[in-house]
């Protein structure tokens, strides 16, 4: 059974009191909280066993470096890579498709060659490509989306041809919350002979991820999108390609041999863990996905949606409310705003009452420039949130609506 009361036990901060009233964060979108297991793993690490992992024959570094390699096999039986060798450690999700872009580009990309990425994607998603696109001299191209949030896939369609190399998606909208079909998408990209790019930050926390099954060529996210620490996250790639890509960084651990002549590079995945990682980091990433596991990401899912619908509709019962993204495939975000309000004067009144969401352009100025809006506010739910906090946020948009006497 999910106990959401057991759950936030795990997560002291969810006890604060913000001006005095109990916290309610529905930030998770831009970062989930950490459970205690999580910093009292990398807590541990630092008191106990700090030392650099794959340099030293010592105790603690032989017990840092068993560690992150057990890390390394919890995240690929949590996304279901087939080896750990198709599993590189970075420091989140920008990094790692930063990271393909510059090596695949290197080793795939040619003049007049085209890229697809969505009307709705993360910066993180858009700018990459355009710089490698600059670099190249390839084409960009953008699958625009209707205003329920969901993706013209006959327009998708429309794009494909030999020149399309790569197509770059996010599995969930970080603003409009669409749950995209990224299977879809892979399998049309692979009928042409082009490759596909998965963006999972706002899917690992709420969605089993099975990349064999998706057959993606490569999907990245963060640590901190999963309640586990900031700066460490994964680019999953398929060993072939991989294989293929040159180093991005070069330095220690990524080299095989270092001759001023010629140097040879480290086999798969530390030809791109160049320096010393995160590695205590990395450590509490993969305590966080064992918690996760714990709980059962099904059981997640199942709880977020329900809460999800108690939110949807309590929010539609605003008069003043303005919805962005209606999609009927839509996970854990809400983005509105209220008529006559401007998204930051929303989320400094919430936060006096307690209830901390996100306000802005979101890192996605393009889902802005679709609705013709400076910015929106945005509501994230986690697994630990629950329906008393919904009510206290939906009342708190009914007071700033009379505050404004809308």
């Amino acid at each position: 059974m999910f106990d959401v009361n057991r759950i936030r036990k795990n997560f002291p901060i969810l006890e604060e009191k913000i001006y005095g009233k109990p916290l309610v964060y529905l930030d998770n979108g831009a970062t989930t909280q950490r459970p205690l297991r999580v910093v009292e793993k990398m807590t541990e690490y630092y008191l106990r066993y700090n030392s650099n992992v794959h340099r030293g024959v010592h105790y603690l570094s032989n017990k840092c470096t068993d560690a992150n390699e057990q890390a390394r096999e919890t995240v690929r039986e949590f996304i279901h890579a087939e080896s750990t060798d198709e599993v590189i450690f970075t420091r989140g999700t920008t990094e790692s498709i930063n990271l393909v872009a510059y090596t695949f580009g290197e080793a795939f990309i040619r003049e007049g060659d085209e890229i697809i990425v969505t009307e709705m994607e993360h910066h993180a998603n858009i700018v990459p490509w355009q710089m490698l696109c600059e670099r190249k001299k390839a084409v960009l191209k953008v699958v625009p989306f209707n205003d329920k949030g969901e993706l013209d896939m006959e327009v998708f369609r429309g794009f494909l041809n030999e020149r399309v190399k790569l197509v770059g998606v996010a599995y969930v909208s970080n603003v409009l919350g669409t749950v995209n079909p990224v299977k879809e998408m892979i399998d049309a990209a692979h009928a042409i002979g082009a490759y596909a790019l998965v963006d999972g930050a706002q899917a690992i926390q709420h969605i089993p991820v099975d990349v064999q099954v998706l057959d993606c060529d490569f999907f990245a996210f963060s640590g901190h999108k999963v309640y586990g620490p900031t700066g460490v996250g994964i680019l999953y790639g398929k060993r072939n390609l991989l294989e293929q890509m040159p180093p991005w960084q070069g330095g220690g651990e990524m080299i095989k041999e270092v001759r001023f002549e010629k140097t040879t590079y480290n086999e798969l995945p530390f030809k791109f863990e160049a320096g010393t990682p995160d590695f205590i980091g990395v450590v509490g990433l993969g305590e966080a996905l064992e918690y996760v596991k714990s709980i059962g990401l099904q059981e997640i899912a199942e709880y977020e949606h329900g809460l999800m619908d108690y939110a949807m509709k309590q929010i539609r019962e605003i008069p003043s409310i303005i919805l962005y993204g209606d999609a009927v495939n839509k996970s854990s975000v809400i983005s509105f705003g209220i008529e006559g309000v401007h998204p930051f004067d929303l989320g400094t009144l919430l936060d006096k009452m307690g209830v901390a969401i996100r306000t802005g352009q979101l890192c996605a100025e393009p889902v802005m420039q679709h609705y013709g809006v400076p910015g929106m506010a945005r509501a994230s739910i986690a697994m630990y949130n629950t329906r008393e906090e919904i009510d206290i946020f939906c009342e708190g948009l009914r007071k700033i609506e009379k505050i404004f006497k809308l």
